[in-house]
C-alpha cells in the first residue's frame, strides 16, 4: 500500500470520528427547546429519546445514529476495496472498516463538541456491524438481521433496554471475528497474521467501548433499579398521539 493510501485511511478514519460526534439525540431535542442529557436516564440516545419524546423521534434517532456507523464504513470499503499490505494477502478493506467503525463509535461515545461525554454508541454500532458483514454476503447479513430482531423481542418482553442492546451487537462482533478466520485460516505469512489479529482487536475494541458505555446500565441492573424500556407502552403512546391529531384536524 503506498504512502498516499496510508494518509487516506488515516483521513478516513479521522473523518469517521467527526462524523460520529455528531450527536442527533441532542440536536432533536433542543428543536423541542429540551435537553435529553437533563430528562430520563440523561442518555442522548434512542431508548431515552423514545421514553421522553415518543416512538417516532426515537426512531428517527436510531436511524441517523446508523447512518454514522453506515456511511463511514461503506465509504471505506469502497475506496481500499481490491487493495492488499504489502507482501500480505490481508485485504485493506477488511482493515478499513473496523478501524473507520471503531473510529465513529468512540465519536458517538466521546464527541469532542460535547466535551467527550456523548452517548452508548449501540445504534452506531449496528450501523457499522451492519456493514461491516453485509459487504462479505447475505449469510453474515443475516446475523445481523438475527440479532436486531432477537434485541427487538427481548426488549419488548423483559424491558431491559440495556441487555437488549448487547443482543443487538455481540452475536456480529463475534461472527465478523469468525468471517476473518475462515477468509484467512490458509495465510501463513505473518504480515497477514499479524493484521487478522490486530482486526480482531479492532472489533473487540468496538464491543468494549459500548459495552463500557452501559456499565452503569449494568450495575443498575444488578441492583433491580435500571429505568424499564416499555415498547408497548411507546406503541400506545404514539397510538394516541395519531388519534389526537387526527381529531384536531376534524375538529378544525
Amino acid at each position: 500500500m503506498k504512502g498516499e493510501k496510508i494518509v487516506l485511511l488515516s483521513v478516513c478514519a479521522l473523518v469517521s470520528y467527526l462524523i460520529g460526534s455528531i450527536n442527533w439525540a441532542l440536536i432533536i431535542s433542543r428543536s423541542k427547546n429540551k435537553d435529553i442529557r437533563k430528562l430520563g436516564s440523561g442518555n442522548p440516545g434512542t431508548l431515552n429519546m423514545s421514553r421522553n419524546f415518543g416512538l417516532g423521534l426515537g426512531l428517527l434517532t436510531f436511524f441517523l445514529d446508523i447512518l454514522k456507523g453506515v456511511v463511514p464504513v461503506l465509504v471505506s470499503f469502497f475506496i481500499f476495496r481490491g487493495d492488499l499490505f504489502p507482501g500480505s494477502e490481508f485485504y485493506v478493506s477488511d482493515f478499513a472498516i473496523y478501524l473507520c467503525g471503531l473510529s465513529s463509535v468512540l465519536g458517538h461515545i466521546f464527541p469532542i463538541w460535547l466535551k467527550f461525554k456523548g452517548g452508548k454508541g449501540i445504534a452506531t454500532t449496528i450501523g457499522v456491524l451492519l456493514i461491516c458483514e453485509s459487504a462479505h454476503g447475505v449469510l453474515w447479513a443475516s446475523i445481523m438481521v438475527m440479532s436486531l430482531v432477537a434485541a427487538v423481542v427481548f426488549i419488548y418482553v423483559t424491558e431491559f433496554g440495556a441487555m437488549g442492546s448487547f443482543i443487538a451487537i455481540t452475536p456480529s462482533a463475534i461472527s465478523g471475528a469468525i468471517r476473518l478466520y475462515i477468509t484467512y485460516a490458509g495465510v501463513v505469512d505473518r504480515t497477514s497474521i499479524a493484521f487478522c489479529i490486530v482486526t480482531n482487536m479492532l472489533i473487540l475494541l468496538i464491543c468494549f467501548f459500548t459495552w463500557f458505555a452501559h456499565r452503569k446500565n449494568i450495575e443498575r441492573m444488578l441492583a433491580g433499579e435500571e429505568h424499564p424500556t416499555s415498547i408497548k407502552e411507546m406503541v400506545v403512546k404514539l397510538k394516541l398521539k395519531k388519534a389526537n391529531a387526527k381529531k384536531e384536524n376534524r375538529e378544525k
